[in-house]
């Protein structure tokens, strides 16, 4: 299990809560600017806690990317404790703000597990949009792995781009993973297919496989990622037994979108958010947690190989509110 206090992959002097909080607040920049520093301008120093005051939270919630339903619910819950009077002052206000962003994202943080070295191998599909960030993804994916001492293969899948398998090479070469590999243009679902059978030789606990980034309207492309879920299947009825959607953030409310058209493909287990750190539209996490009812394993809030995070939703609140 990936999530805990204790970071395998962070650097020295990052394991603490201390400095993961400090990653995301630097990782968090551009949404704190956009929504915390908003909701501080509103509600510290205000006096009145009225229905006024709730109706500008509402607006600043919507226009970060919340989402109508998160916000819905965030707002509903202000609005039944100032009705009872909970809220004397906007410091309260703030405190019961807090806990009601974090009671939309606790039922998404939920870590990704993976079995514990020498149970077989265990095979992780990665999808999603083009210029999502797979590829990275993967590679940070695998430095967390192997530092949780885990052996780990990567395949290179997607074959409609040379420069991604050469990506992934890299990356392999970096972690010391190896990558199973064919010439551009070759079919997606037999480098696949070829890796999990290397990987199972070989006694790899974990296989990460990539896809070729695909729009998530084609339908046509869509049926390829059933076709290599399918050639798995073959190798072991049991995989994948994870599909991750690696979103990038940055598209905002179109990410809702993309993930409902691959959970429908593809039976999507969980995500993975990317840029947060290139985006002011982080409060889509919100939205994403509440709309869409899949886990969120990882966000990614840098360059860093260290930088792809086990989504921690106390942590990501107080990382985006602290004042």
């Amino acid at each position: 299990m990936f999530l805990s206090r204790r970071d395998p992959a962070a650097p020295n002097g990052d394991s603490g809560r201390s400095g993961l909080l400090s990653r995301l607040r630097r990782g968090l920049e551009r949404t704190r600017a956009g929504l915390t520093e908003k909701l501080s301008a509103l509600v510290l120093g205000r006096r009145a806690i009225d229905a006024e005051l709730l109706e500008e939270i509402e607006t600043v919630l919507l226009t970060a990317d919340v989402g109508v339903e998160a916000t819905r619910d965030i707002l509903a819950r202000l609005t039944a404790q100032v009705a009872r009077r909970e809220l004397g002052d906007a410091e309260a206000l703030y405190r019961a703000l807090r806990e009601d962003m974090i009671a939309v994202l606790r039922p998404a943080a939920i870590p990704l597990t993976v079995p514990a070295p020498g149970e077989g191998t265990h095979v992780i599909l990665v999808v999603g949009v083009n210029g999502a960030g797979k590829t990275t993804t993967i590679g940070k994916l695998a430095h967390r792995l192997r530092a949780e001492g885990r052996s780990v293969m990567m395949a290179a899948g997607d074959t409609f781009r040379a420069a991604a398998v050469e990506q992934l090479q890299r990356w392999g070469e970096r972690v010391q993973a190896p990558v199973i590999a064919q010439q551009t243009g070759a079919d997606s679902a037999s480098v696949v297919y070829d890796a999990l059978q290397a990987a199972r030789a070989r006694r790899v606990d974990v296989l990460l496989a990539d896809t070729a980034g695909r729009l998530h309207t084609r339908e046509p492309l869509m049926e390829e990622l059933k076709k290599v879920r399918r050639v798995l299947a073959k190798v072991d009825p049991t995989a994948p037994h994870e599909v991750l959607l690696v979103l990038d953030a940055g598209t905002g409310q179109n990410a809702l979108s993309q993930a409902r058209h691959f959970q429908s493909a593809v039976q999507v287990t969980g995500l993975a958010l990317t840029k947060l750190d290139g985006t002011a539209k982080g409060g889509i996490v919100f939205a994403i947690a509440r709309e869409l009812g899949l886990p969120i394993h990882f966000i990614g809030i840098g360059e860093g190989v260290e930088d792809l995070r086990p989504f921690d939703a106390e942590a990501f609140v107080d990382a985006l509110l602290e004042h």
